[in-house]
């Protein structure tokens, strides 16, 4: 018997239905998407690692019974029956209701090595650094043949077509893919020959994602001397290196425009310095033929400027005369008048020291024991040479000696009578 396509895929579908119809799957969701209709599409896979895939599809009746966001790497228990999609005679299972097994493996792995990395500080926002303003050219670390690396070359060939990009090719999924990305970090690092480093891959599911959260490649990023910027899947996939890298972008393609400006920004930002610089330039030009032109005008009369001077030089000189003529008269009215005052200062002081000493003279005279015996009285001697002044000094029978104004008389004492 000779099938039709389409006669053998009706067949497989209505012996699956008939044997499958309905029955529960236990797995962990992969590539969950709700599309615009609201019919949901995912892939289930088993927690212990195995290879194997289910696609399903929950439409949007069974979708709106749900009592929580699915979300990739869940562990779900699914309520369904096996069907074939017909026009592409894929294997599928029909999901009619679903429920939350608990996180899965994988996801649980992720969340564990987040909590450690975090709290060694390797997605702390003061290690970032800031991305160079003018890179000259950038490094791209991708597969050569994801569309990524296409993304990444457009945008910039669009954007900075100016900076040159430099491709360091690494696997971005697989179990060879961890080693490679965090050789490719580091080549780029050795060699450093760009000023940014993009690592980017396209979207997909979290094990797809899976080198991207490897231990290896999030140290590789944390550490690298070149700034990183992390564009991997989507806006919604969110990865470790994500978390590491120095700037995050939602895609590749962000990615490429976050690490390198617009040509045509840059470009009108040189014109605008250029006006500005021209402007200056002109501005300098203009005073300096102003200061040359006030310059010539001066060199062209230079009689005339000699005139003022020699004008302002005859000016001084006559102010000096007059200046010294007027303070020589000073002067010398000065020294005339302080000659002046010197001479009868001096003529007074030998008046009032003559009078002093004729009154000196005269008070001496008044003293002087002649002047006195002149006057009518007598000066008397005891014969001891002493002067007698009181009866004391005298007795009956004493010689005296008597000197008058005109000689000296020898006196006896016959009594003494005291007073």
């Amino acid at each position: 018997m000779v099938w039709t396509v389409a006669g053998l895929v009706h067949a497989v579908a209505d012996s699956l239905a008939s044997r499958f119809a309905g029955c529960t799957v236990r797995g962990e969701l992969s590539g969950f998407s709700r599309a615009g209709s609201g019919h949901c599409y995912f892939c289930v896979k088993d927690a212990d690692g195995e290879a194997a895939m289910l696609r399903c599809a929950m439409f949007r009746r069974a979708a709106g019974l749900l009592d929580f966001s699915p979300a990739d790497g869940q562990l779900v228990e699914l309520r369904g029956r096996l069907a074939v999609y017909e026009p592409r005679g894929e294997l599928q299972f029909v999901v009619e209701s679903m429920q939350r097994g608990g996180a899965g493996a994988l996801f649980e792995q992720f969340l564990r090595l987040k909590a450690r990395l975090e709290v060694e500080g390797l997605f702390d926002a003061a290690r970032k650094r800031a991305l160079p303003a003018y890179p000259r050219a950038l490094g791209v670390v991708t597969s050569l043949g994801a569309a990524a690396l296409h993304d990444v070359l457009t945008a910039l060939t669009r954007r900075a077509p100016h900076v040159n990009v430099i491709v360091y090719p690494s696997p971005v999924q697989g179990a060879e893919a961890p080693a490679a990305l965090v050789e490719a970090i580091e080549l780029a690092g050795r060699r450093a020959e760009v000023d940014t480093l993009i690592v980017c891959r396209g979207g997909g599911s979290l094990e797809d994602l899976w080198a991207f959260n490897d231990e290896r490649v999030v140290r590789a990023v944390a550490r690298s001397v070149l700034p990183v910027v992390c564009g991997v899947g989507h806006e919604t996939d969110v990865t470790l290196v994500d978390l590491a890298a120095d700037l995050r972008a939602p895609t590749p393609t962000g990615a490429a425009e976050l690490a390198a400006p617009r040509a045509d920004e840059l470009l009108d930002q040189l014109a605008s310095t250029a006006r500005r610089l021209r402007r200056d330039v002109a501005r300098r030009v203009e005073t300096a033929q102003q200061g040359l032109d006030r310059a010539a005008l001066q060199l062209a009369r230079p009689a005339q400027r000699l005139g003022r001077e020699q004008w302002r030089l005859d000016s001084l000189a006559l102010r000096l005369r007059q200046s010294t003529t007027q303070s020589l008269g000073a002067r010398h009215a000065a020294l005339q008048q302080s000659r002046l005052a010197s001479r009868q200062a001096l003529a007074h002081a030998l008046t009032q020291a003559r009078h002093r000493l004729q009154s000196l003279a005269t008070r001496l005279g008044g003293l002087d024991p002649e002047q006195v015996v002149a006057r009518g009285y007598a000066l008397i001697v005891a014969d001891d040479g002493r002067l007698v002044v009181a009866p004391g000094q005298i007795h009956t029978g004493s010689q005296l000696r008597v000197t008058l104004a005109h000689g000296v008389a020898e006196l006896g004492i016959a009594s003494v009578r005291p007073e």
